[in-house]
């Protein structure tokens, strides 16, 4: 059994500090959070009892039991029967788990999540014209296909859609920024999926992907960038158009 750091209930409870009265579940799991992912707490560190960090927060034991039973779905800690509960990872391990937490308990504004998608779709694109591989092109070129096919079956076409953008985003070879695109993109699919209404939707969607296909095959970053923010600029009005309905 690995060995694990020595007590640091009292540090830790320390720096969380008391929050104020009625605070929501949320936002003692986001104290939780900011302190697991300052670098400050070794992976492998047992927490404080429920107790102690309720005490230490001023709220109730069943916020923090709610609190930490969130977090450990996530990812973030791990509950060892008999034992306590223990922190999993070093601070750039635990991020992306933090960003896919606030996005998904935040206020989910659809014109900001579409800004995002679209700046993260953008630099997906430069990327992956910098690093695309033979396999990569391969992936694309079947994905905007099956998009032409699909033209008269839109749920088909979506799907196809999303495997291109996908292919891109391994392309772009960069994990990080693949983990926050895709769970940008999560929280826009109930719109995405119904945003192209029409043929003539499809046919304007093919007609740009094939623009970004082209400008990655010649590795033209510049060009790739461009093309996206072009596609961007029409499917984030038609999604935002889906959303407002």
């Amino acid at each position: 059994m690995p060995a694990y750091p020595g007590d640091r209930s009292a540090e830790i409870t320390a720096a969380l500090g008391a929050l104020p009265a009625g605070t929501p579940v949320s936002e003692v799991a986001r104290r939780l959070l900011d302190l697991f992912t300052s670098g400050s707490i070794a992976p492998g560190t047992r927490l404080p009892p429920e107790r102690q960090l309720a005490a230490t927060l001023e709220v109730g034991r069943s916020a923090v039991r709610e609190a930490l039973a969130a977090l450990e779905i996530l990812g973030i800690v791990q509950v060892r029967p008999g034992s306590g509960t223990y922190l999993r990872g070093n601070a750039s391990e635990l991020l992306p788990q933090t960003l896919r937490w606030g996005l998904l308990i935040g206020e989910r504004n659809t014109a900001e999540l579409l800004e995002l998608r679209s700046g993260l779709e953008i630099y997906v694109a430069r990327l992956a014209a910098a690093r695309v591989e033979a396999s990569d092109l391969e992936a694309l070129g079947a994905s905007l296909d099956r998009m032409r096919q699909s033209v008269g079956a839109l749920k088909a076409f979506a799907k196809a859609d999303l495997d291109f953008h996908d292919a891109l985003a391994r392309a772009a070879d960069n994990h990080m920024l693949v983990d926050m695109l895709h769970v940008v993109r999560s929280l826009l699919q109930v719109y995405a999926d119904r945003a192209v209404h029409d043929e003539a939707a499809a046919m304007i969607a093919i007609e740009e992907h094939d623009t970004v296909f082209r400008a990655i095959e010649r590795g033209d970053e510049d060009g790739a960038a461009s093309a996206m923010a072009v596609h961007m600029a029409t499917a984030s009005a038609r999604v935002a158009a889906e959303a407002a309905t």
